[in-house]
């Protein structure tokens, strides 16, 4: 590691019985290297979630190190896999490495991932990355209803798990292809008949609220097929008023759309969207996060924390 990124490092994460390090803005951008800019900013508004300030100056600062990082843990990872098969005297099936992806509803997952992927689908030894959200993994609205957890949704106990871990064992398995459900934001359920197909990707990412949750009574975890994972932080005060803001600008588009499924939220007015918002957050988004999400932070391989204005300043690494 590079002499100025080491003086960044603060005392505590230097002790023996330190599991991170961590960074500053400044020191994690040095660690960019020569790694290329390949985004332009047609591509970024492109990739940009709803309400998302990021810009190509945040591209460059944290998330060209963290795709330096990922390559580095790839190439590592192929390797590995040459050497087992040379041990093991027999062609061994393409096995795709995968990130996680985790943190609260409206942190902005969504668009990280999105970007992740179009930086590493540039590197030449993986140019295959796929993404799979866990939305396509909540249980239909049906079963929900049928179960009374509608209100629930979101919450651990709303996704099919099992079904989850069958697409995590067949991708880790190097299985040709491997179907999984698709969800839609606008009817808000799993769309009946249609299926994404994940054909032997190089990487495979992997975005959702709980995937770095464990079970008390589970034995196979989602994170047990994960290579890295990576939470996304932020102040709870600074996700809700994201929340609402992103709230405020679906009423003025997606809400609109007759087939949405809140349509009955399109002709709320400022102060009773807002007053909507909250309400929603703190009954569910927000409790979600205080007792599910944010309790599995420290699981993960990379914490990312975000200012108010959205923007990484803290970057915390796990030792290996």
């Amino acid at each position: 590691m590079a002499d100025a990124s080491l003086s960044s490092i603060s005392e505590a994460d230097l002790g023996p019985a330190s599991r991170r390090l961590s960074f500053d803005r400044e020191s994690w951008a040095e660690l960019r290297a020569a790694t290329p800019l390949t985004l332009r900013e047609p591509d970024l508004d492109r990739l940009r979630g709803i309400n998302e300030r990021i810009d190509l100056d945040e591209v460059t600062a944290v998330y060209l190190p963290l795709s330096r990082l990922l390559n580095l843990y790839v190439s590592a990872t192929q390797s590995l896999q040459k050497v087992t098969a040379t041990f093991l005297g027999a062609h061994e099936p393409k096995v795709p490495y995968i990130i996680g992806i985790a943190g609260s509803v409206a942190v902005g997952k969504s668009t990280f991932a999105r970007i992740l992927q179009a930086l590493l689908a540039q590197w030449p030894d993986h140019p295959k990355v796929d993404l799979i959200t866990t939305d396509g993994f909540l249980y239909p609205n049906h079963v929900l209803e049928e179960r009374g957890i509608m209100h629930r949704k979101g919450f651990p106990e709303s996704y099919d798990t099992r079904e989850l871990l069958r697409v995590l064992r067949e991708i880790k398995s190097g299985y040709p292809q491997v179907d999984a459900p698709v969800y839609s934001h606008v009817v808000y359920d799993i769309v009946d008949d249609e299926r994404v197909v994940i054909e032997q990707p190089d990487i495979v990412i992997l975005e959702g609220l709980n995937v770095l949750q464990t079970g008390e009574a589970a034995t196979e975890f989602v994170s047990d097929y994960f290579d890295f994972s990576i939470y996304i932080d932020a102040a709870e005060s600074d996700i809700e008023n994201w929340y609402v803001e992103r709230f405020l600008t679906l009423r003025e588009s997606v809400f609109q759309d007759p087939d949405s499924f809140f349509r009955n939220y399109a002709d709320l007015t400022d102060d009773e969207a807002i007053d909507t918002a909250r309400g929603i957050w703190q009954q569910i988004n927000g409790r979600n996060l205080r007792e599910n999400i944010a309790p599995t932070r420290d699981r993960a391989s990379l914490i990312l924390r975000k200012r108010k204005d959205h923007r990484v300043d803290r970057v915390q690494l796990r030792r290996l």
